[in-house]
C-alpha cells in the first residue's frame, strides 16, 4: 500500500500553482486523521528496526539506516504533545524538507487526496500550535501538521548570519526598507523576521497568499506604489488558501504590482520548485533554511536599488 500511495508523488507536485494541494494522510491516534503535504514526502515505509543513540532529543524514537543513509525517525505523536508512540506505530513517513532527511513515526498511512487550497484555512486558535491548517475531506476534518515546526524543536534553530554577510549589510545601510513576508508557518516566519531584523530590515508579515495579493491590491487602490514603498516580497511556495506560485502569477498578471521583486522561499529545494518559481516569474529562488542565502538574496536586491 505505501509503495502505490507514493508512486503517484510527482505526478502530484505537478499541481503546483494551480492551487490545488495534496496530501498524505495519517493516523497518530484513533480518532484524529492528520496530513503533510505530499512536496515534502519522499517515501512512506514499514517501521524499521530503530536504534537509540545517547544524547538525541527526547521526541526522537531513534535512529535507522534508510536506504543507506541514517535518518532520526521523530515520534510525530509525542511531537505534537501527545504520548510516546508504542509498537502500533507501524509506519514511518520519510520526509525532505529544510535541507534535511528525517522519519516521522506514525501509527498508520491512509492516502493521497487533493483538496483545493480555498477549502484549506487557519488552525482554531488555541492550543493547536502544531497545526498549521486544517481542511476537510469528506466528513472529516484533517489537521495539517506545521512539521517545520516539529523538526526546529528536535534540532534546535540555524545560526544566524555570518560575519561577512553583516559586513555587507553595513556597507549598503538599509535601514528603513520594508519587506512584505508571506509564510503559513510561525517558524518560518520567525526565522525570516530574525534575519531579516539582523539586516535593519522592517518587516509586514502575512500568512497566506491571497491574504498579500489583497494586501498588495489594497495599496495600489489607496494610490500607493507598492515597488516604491516594498523592497521586496518573500514568500512560502506551500501556503493553504493560494500558494507562492499562484500568488507570483497574480502579482504580475497586475501591471500595478508586476515589477515588485519577488523571492520564493521554500523548505523543498528540488530542480521542480526552481523550474516552477522561472516558470511564474519569480525572480529568485531559495530553500530554507539558511541565515546566509537568505541575507544573499535579500542583498541581491539592496544592490539593485542602490
Amino acid at each position: 500500500m505505501a509503495a502505490g500511495l507514493l508512486d503517484s508523488i510527482d505526478l502530484n507536485t505537478r499541481l503546483a500553482g494551480h492551487n490545488r494541494l495534496a496530501l498524505l494522510l495519517f493516523r497518530l491516534d484513533e480518532r484524529q486523521i492528520f496530513g503533510i503535504n505530499v512536496f515534502k514526502v519522499r517515501e512512506v515505509i514499514p517501521r524499521p528496526v530503530l536504534s537509540w543513540m545517547p544524547g538525541t532529543h527526547a521526541q526522537v524514537a531513534g535512529v535507522a539506516e534508510i536506504r543507506g543513509r541514517v535518518v532520526p525517525v521523530i515520534d510525530l505523536h509525542r511531537a505534537v504533545g501527545g504520548a510516546a508512540s508504542g509498537d502500533d506505530a507501524k509506519h514511518v513517513i520519510v520526509t525532505e524538507f529544510n535541507r534535511s532527511v528525517q522519519g516521522f513515526l506514525v501509527r498508520a498511512v491512509d492516502r493521497i487526496v487533493h483538496v483545493d487550497v480555498a477549502t484549506v484555512e487557519p488552525p482554531p486558535s488555541g492550543p493547536q500550535g502544531h497545526l498549521t491548517a486544517t481542511t476537510r475531506v469528506g466528513p472529516e476534518l484533517v489537521a495539517i501538521i506545521d512539521v517545520e515546526k516539529v523538526l526546529a524543536e528536535v534540532v534546535g534553530q540555524p545560526p544566524g548570519l555570518s560575519d561577512r554577510l553583516r559586513e555587507e549589510v553595513r556597507r549598503l545601510s538599509p535601514s528603513g526598507r520594508r519587506v512584505l513576508v508571506v509564510d503559513d508557518s510561525k517558524v518560518a516566519r520567525a526565522q525570516i523576521e530574525k534575519v531579516l531584523g539582523e539586516m535593519g530590515l522592517t518587516c509586514t508579515v502575512l500568512a497566506n497568499g491571497r491574504e498579500a495579493l489583497q494586501y498588495l491590491q489594497g495599496m495600489a487602490d489607496r494610490s500607493q506604489t507598492p515597488q516604491d514603498e516594498l523592497l521586496m516580497v518573500i514568500s512560502d511556495v506551500e501556503m493553504p488558501d493560494m500558494d507562492g506560485y499562484r500568488l507570483t502569477t497574480e502579482i504580475r498578471r497586475d501591471p500595478r504590482l508586476a515589477s515588485l521583486f519577488v523571492m520564493l522561499h521554500s523548505s523543498l529545494s528540488g530542480v521542480f520548485n526552481h523550474h516552477m518559481s522561472q516558470k511564474v516569474g519569480a525572480d529568485r529562488f531559495v530553500a530554507k533554511f539558511s541565515a546566509d542565502e537568505l541575507a544573499e538574496g535579500v542583498l541581491e536586491r539592496l544592490q539593485q536599488v542602490a
